[in-house]
């Protein structure tokens, strides 16, 4: 059941000051001694400190918490390529997450380009602004040779949300579903319906989990991704089988696993039926899984079901991903997001849904109950904890596998962001309700 209208959400988004953010000033600039300092001539004082040292860019100025949000608007959500003006709404409420769930300030750049290496070259050269780079909605196969590139150019953490957001929460709810149903990584059959950005990247993700590649049989809207076909591009053959093995209804059968990221219907009941017992189905299709969380558990009931639905169990949302690696990257100025980092993400999540859950939680989702099981595999978005557990693992792997160039008290740090986030929250609660909205 939808939680509002078409015309609610449009005057959401119109009401009193028009869009999702504002840009706010830190500083007092009340007197003429205020205007001095911001600007001319005390700011002189902070542009020849940065030139002398240029790490204290990161003390005089906003950039060690300042992310860009970057689209040409080519996949945006489930509506396409619908242009970086109509995809301006979804990059200001990415804004929005980012500083709610993690307190991180964002510039929304949504720019009209599609030549990948023009994009390349803008987002290269917004290096001085920014401590992160967050691309988005960018079709694929682009968007793997932008991200691709721009990590190994740039000296600050460069993500594509879309790919690797949804690899790493579906991620965390397949090591918990693995130790549920005490199947083995290394022995699970994959079905892949899907064959774009989200899809590439999750397999490559569970790859590094442990999961073989020649165990995985992905689907594009052409078929099953094998050798014989002429027109993969080299992402695509990266996950062809050996010779074509025939349809979906065909290689599920027997099969332990089935991720969708493609389109509604695709997945129904009989070849349910047809899987591995307690078999792990994340249908991730939005708005509309590949099939439907009721008809998946009365073809199986045995087994573990995820959606990107917030109205079923499990719900794969990539909000509890990105704002708190990014949180966890740039609290130890990272120079880029690495695998390690993404699976201590993944390992923070899955550990955390094991942690008894608050009142406060089951209170806010209309609960009585939730514990880890088949139907929590994954914790609550708006779980508070997450950027406790999360970001400090980033933070941690980061430090460990070497592209952090600060450090932080790992017990001290985690501490200080629940005070953050408290700090923050009022801060928001307040800026908000002085607009007097009637939401």
């Amino acid at each position: 059941m939808a939680l509002f209208t078409r015309e609610e959400a449009l005057e959401y988004h119109s009401m009193g000051r028009k869009g999702k953010l504002e840009v706010v000033p830190v500083k007092p600039c009340a007197n003429q001694k205020h205007l001095s300092m911001a600007y001319s001539p005390g700011v002189a004082q902070a542009c020849l400190e940065i030139a002398e040292n240029p790490a204290k860019v990161f003390e005089y100025t906003n950039r060690a918490n300042l992310v860009a949000v970057i689209s040409n608007g080519t996949a945006v959500l489930g509506l396409g390529n619908i242009g970086p003006m109509a995809g301006k709404p979804v990059m200001e409420g990415k804004g929005v997450l980012f500083k709610a769930f993690a307190d991180i300030d964002v510039y929304d750049l949504n720019i009209n380009q599609k030549d990948p290496e023009k994009i390349i070259e803008f987002v290269k050269m917004l290096e001085p602004t920014f401590g992160g780079i967050n691309l988005e909605d960018i079709k694929a196969p682009e968007c793997f040779q932008i991200e691709e590139t721009l990590i190994e150019e740039m000296d600050i953490p460069v993500f594509h949300d879309d790919q690797h957001g949804t690899a790493i929460i579906s991620g965390a709810g397949l090591l918990n579903a693995l130790e549920i149903t005490g199947k083995k990584i290394e022995n699970l059959k994959m079905i892949v319906s899907g064959a774009g950005a989200a899809s590439i990247a999750c397999c490559k993700f569970y790859v590094s989990l442990g999961l073989p590649p020649e165990n995985i049989f992905m689907y594009d809207s052409k078929g099953l991704l094998h050798k014989g076909r002429t027109d993969l591009n080299k992402y695509k053959l990266e996950f062809a089988q050996t010779k074509d093995f025939g349809s979906m209804a065909e290689t599920i059968k027997g099969a332990d696993a089935f991720i969708g990221l493609s389109v509604k219907g695709l997945l129904n009941k009989d070849m349910v039926r047809t899987m591995a017992d307690s078999p792990i189905i994340f249908a991730m299709a939005n708005p509309d899984p590949e099939i439907s969380y009721p008809e998946a558990m009365e073809a199986s009931p045995a087994c573990i079901m995820g959606t990107g639905r917030s109205d079923f169990p499990n719900q794969v949302n990539n909000v509890s991903g990105f704002p708190f690696i990014f949180r966890g990257a740039l609290d130890v100025n990272a120079r880029k997001i690495n695998e390690d980092m993404k699976i201590a993400a993944a390992n923070a999540l899955a550990a955390l849904a094991k942690e008894p859950v608050p009142s406060e939680m089951l209170e806010a989702y209309g609960l009585k109950e939730l514990k880890f099981g088949p139907d929590y595999v994954i914790p609550k978005p708006l779980d508070p904890r997450i950027i406790e557990w999360e970001s400090t693992a980033v933070a941690e792997a980061a430090m460990k596998s070497g592209v952090a160039r600060s450090t932080v008290d790992l017990v001290e740090y985690r501490k200080s962001l629940k005070v953050r986030m408290e700090q923050s929250s009022k801060r928001i609660k307040d800026f908000i309700k002085s607009y007097n909205l009637n939401l």
